[in-house]
């Protein structure tokens, strides 16, 4: 498998869950393409891939092949041998064309690619999104590239995923933004209360300290004051003669 399809295989898996087994859905003009180019489609197609390929048809893709006589007998062989998926005309096979757009219709729910070499059917298929597109070109399968149809499908579809999610994550990281800040402010403020002491206890605890420093002073104060007293006198009554009035 060539970078080119692998590119290309990665871009229908991821965007459109395509699987193996992979379904192909071939018409007679991609086997009739076969048979001259001598590729042998369920050999060569699933390594191509690089997966298992279920390789299916119509029956009004048969019934179109049986119609155009022996010019198409050796396609009509080799569409014969490929599973026969349910159409919706039995009663009235309509063109081989006509059949397989039916079949992918309503968004390809079964995961189809389109095998044929019509250049009016690829051109529909590619107005569909989502349809891979092989063919033949010079004794070569070609898966063919997404078409501008695919690309803005998926395009829309991960604009209309992606904004609500981008406008959610915006508005989410607007919150915790404001909640951050309003946290930091909130630490700021805890910070200043835990790490300097309120100035009021301050202003109390230093009276406290002031008042008891003072109360132990004024005692000595008073003590010295009452010993210095008692110290005079006792100098004076030694100093007055006997006989005087408060001498003993």
């Amino acid at each position: 498998m060539g970078k080119h399809a692998k590119k290309i295989m990665r871009f229908y898996k991821h965007n459109f869950q395509f699987r193996e087994p992979f379904q192909v859905l071939l018409d007679g003009t991609f086997c009739q393409a076969a048979l001259r180019n001598k590729i042998q489609i369920r050999e060569q197609l699933p390594g191509y891939l690089d997966g298992a390929a279920q390789l299916c048809t119509t029956r009004c893709v048969i019934k179109e092949l049986e119609s155009l006589g022996k010019a198409l007998y050796g396609a009509k062989l080799i569409a014969q041998r490929f599973q026969v998926r349910n159409c919706s005309h039995h009663k009235n096979p309509v063109s081989g064309s006509t059949c397989l757009l039916s079949m992918i219709e309503d968004g390809n729910p079964h995961h189809f690619f389109i095998a044929t070499q019509d250049q009016e059917l690829s051109n529909k298929v590619k107005r569909k999104p989502g349809i891979p597109l092989l063919f033949i070109i010079q004794n070569t399968m070609v898966l063919d590239k997404p078409s501008p149809k695919s690309l803005a499908f998926v395009q829309k579809l991960q604009t209309n995923q992606l904004v609500p999610e981008y406008q959610k994550q915006s508005i989410v990281e607007l919150k915790e933004k404001e909640g951050l800040v309003k946290q930091e402010g909130e630490k700021r403020r805890k910070r200043k209360r835990a790490g300097g002491p309120n100035p009021l206890s301050c202003l109390k605890k230093k009276k406290k300290k002031t008042q008891e420093g003072q109360e132990p002073s004024a005692e000595k104060r008073k003590r010295r004051k009452r010993k210095r007293n008692r110290v005079k006198a006792e100098a004076m009554q030694s100093v007055m003669p006997p006989g005087t009035p408060g001498a003993h």
